[in-house]
């Protein structure tokens, strides 16, 4: 039977999207085999990243864009990770991905390219002519790193924008570390080691809970007690588990400190803290514009912010960020084969109205939200309102998981690791997902 036009074009274009994205049983596990073929998917990320930090090269960037997206998609859909205890893998490579395609929008459609504050061009500061239009000036020389990748990696690698256009207006926390090379890493590796033992004590503590503690994840409900001590429980779970969160991201911001000034001669100056107190908000907007970490802030405006402002102004902007951001976690989630669930969304989505309400009370009284009143109102948002997030099924297991601990790795003998009574490391227990039957996640 012949096909018409639309179903041809049909069919065509389910193919080109299966190439890219293919059936779940059609997926490539990621071994020491495949691995280098999932890297090199990245290449043209990498390039793309090169030109933005060269000038004339708009158009290149702009025919290059669709081979960069088509490159992160089959990097994060093609190869999967089928263990259990990997299956996080999963979750941080969709994360990568998402941030990745926010960044190659950003590479594409600047006209100028990536500029850095006081520059007119890639490498020309204002008023100034470099000696060479091709090689951005400024930069230190590095003994075992080409130039031209360092200037794909430093602009890759910049989240907030420090020292970038991109950047100015964001909140940067002060730096209380030492300012010398040698001090600052001393102090950033002792942040490490508190930040790694903490974490382990939250993650083993947040385990003795029954349910929560299993790699199927559970409800923080317990609906045997009675409802006082149920949600004096959960309560105590959801503050323990976003604890962990924040203490995991000093941990691994700690470390790729330690790596950036040791081993790449960055400089200190370039890693103010990440984190910049956030118990002590005293408003929803102090919370998320200058207390939460601002790292995937430029993302979330590019791929909702921005074409939200285009559509409906002010409001658009700030509906489309918090649409970004929930659409973000939620599709990371949905990478570790735990099906979808809308929660995450709607509590992202529901801080829009949160602010506004913020913005009409000052509008109304003259006053700020802030103070005592100010601090209650933000803990009863993030430690009450925030409680069905973390019982939904994909989060909480990707608290679970997210313990940033190596799975094939022993623990540190800490103190508090080592005298729970029938302790299992999840790798040993023989534990799977529901969704691990599938053929492509068949250990």
């Amino acid at each position: 039977m012949k096909l018409s036009h639309p179903q041809e074009l049909t069919l065509a274009a389910r193919l080109a999207l299966r190439t890219i994205i293919p059936d779940l049983q059609d997926r490539i596990p990621i071994t020491w085999h495949t691995a280098p073929y999932q890297l090199a998917c990245y290449i043209p990320f990498i390039f793309m990243a090169y030109l933005s930090r060269r000038q004339d090269s708009h158009l290149i960037r702009l025919l290059l864009l669709p081979s960069v997206l088509c490159g992160i998609l089959a990097a994060t859909y093609r190869y999967v990770w089928i263990t259990t205890e990997l299956n996080v893998y999963n979750w941080g490579q969709s994360f990568f991905a998402g941030f990745a395609i926010a960044k190659s929008l950003e590479f594409a459609f600047h006209k100028e390219g990536m500029l850095k504050v006081g520059e007119s061009q890639p490498g020309v500061m204002k008023g100034k002519e470099s000696a060479n239009s091709h090689s951005p000036v400024g930069h230190p020389e590095h003994p075992f790193i080409a130039q031209w990748l360092y200037d794909a990696v430093e602009v890759i690698h910049t989240m907030r924008g420090l020292k970038w256009k991109f950047g100015q207006g964001t909140h940067v926390p002060k730096e209380t570390k030492p300012r010398d090379r040698v001090p600052f890493l001393c102090a950033t590796f002792i942040s490490f080691v508190q930040n790694f033992l903490l974490l382990d004590l939250l993650d083993s503590a947040i385990k003795l809970f029954p349910g929560v503690g299993s790699p199927l994840g559970g409800s923080i409900f317990y609906m045997n007690i009675r409802p006082v001590w149920r949600y004096i429980v959960s309560t105590l779970i959801h503050m323990m588990t976003g604890t962990s969160i924040l203490v995991g991201f000093g941990m691994v911001y700690d470390l790729i400190t330690l790596l950036a000034v040791s081993l790449l001669n960055s400089s200190p100056a370039s890693w103010p803290p990440v984190l910049d107190h956030p118990w002590s908000s005293d408003s929803m907007h102090v919370f998320w514009s200058k207390r939460w970490h601002q790292l995937l802030r430029q993302t979330f405006l590019i791929l909702g912010g921005y074409p939200g402002k285009w559509i409906a102004g002010d409001l658009g902007l700030l509906f489309g960020t918090f649409m970004a951001s929930g659409l973000y976690h939620e599709w990371s989630m949905y990478t570790m084969g735990r099906g979808c669930d809308y929660v995450v969304l709607i509590f992202f989505m529901l801080q829009a109205p949160v602010l506004l309400l913020e913005r009409s009370w000052r509008r109304l009284t003259g006053r700020q939200v802030g103070g005592l009143m100010g601090r209650l109102w933000v803990y009863s948002i993030l430690f009450i309102g925030a409680q069905p997030m973390s019982m939904s099924c994909p989060y909480s297991s990707y608290n679970l998981y997210c313990s940033h601990v190596p799975p094939h790795s022993e623990r540190v003998a800490s103190p508090w690791t080592r005298w729970r009574d029938g302790y299992t490391p999840i790798h040993k227990s023989g534990a799977t997902f529901p969704d691990t039957q599938h053929p492509a996640y068949v250990a």
